[in-house]
């Protein structure tokens, strides 16, 4: 199991980038599917992964979130994704001013952090080449 790293999205990508996210989720969640939203939220962890791992020539200090983007984006399962980006990925959407936790028409909750893990946790995967 990896364990949650030390850091945050902010640190590995910058001030700059950071913002520029943060104004676009606040502007395009609310009103955004999640469908199309969550490819794009994934897309900011596969980038902070690939950065993460040309700042610290992917050699990440163990137990930080360098080391751990490491770690799953060489193979992990959802849960060990999960437990490590769900508090990750609802302070990026806080900071953003929008709610992770939705309701679908029929009244079901369903969370827009979740479905990003999932796009991250499958972004290789294409069936279609299977």
């Amino acid at each position: 199991m990896v364990k949650r790293g030390k850091g945050s999205l902010k640190e590995i990508v910058g001030d700059k980038v950071y913002s520029v996210w943060v104004e676009m989720l606040r502007r395009l969640v609310p009103e955004g599917r999640t469908h199309r939203l969550a490819p794009t939220i994934a897309s900011m962890l596969q980038y902070t992964s690939e950065i993460a791992d040309e700042k610290y020539d992917s050699d990440p200090q163990e137990g930080s979130l360098a080391y751990s983007l490491h770690i799953l984006s060489e193979g992990a399962d959802y849960d060990e994704v999960r437990d490590l980006f769900l508090p990750i990925m609802e302070r990026l959407l806080e900071d953003s001013g929008v709610k992770s936790k939705r309701k679908n028409a029929r009244g079901a909750e369903y969370s827009i952090a979740e479905a990003a893990m999932q796009e991250f946790v499958n972004w290789y995967s294409m069936p279609w080449e299977s």
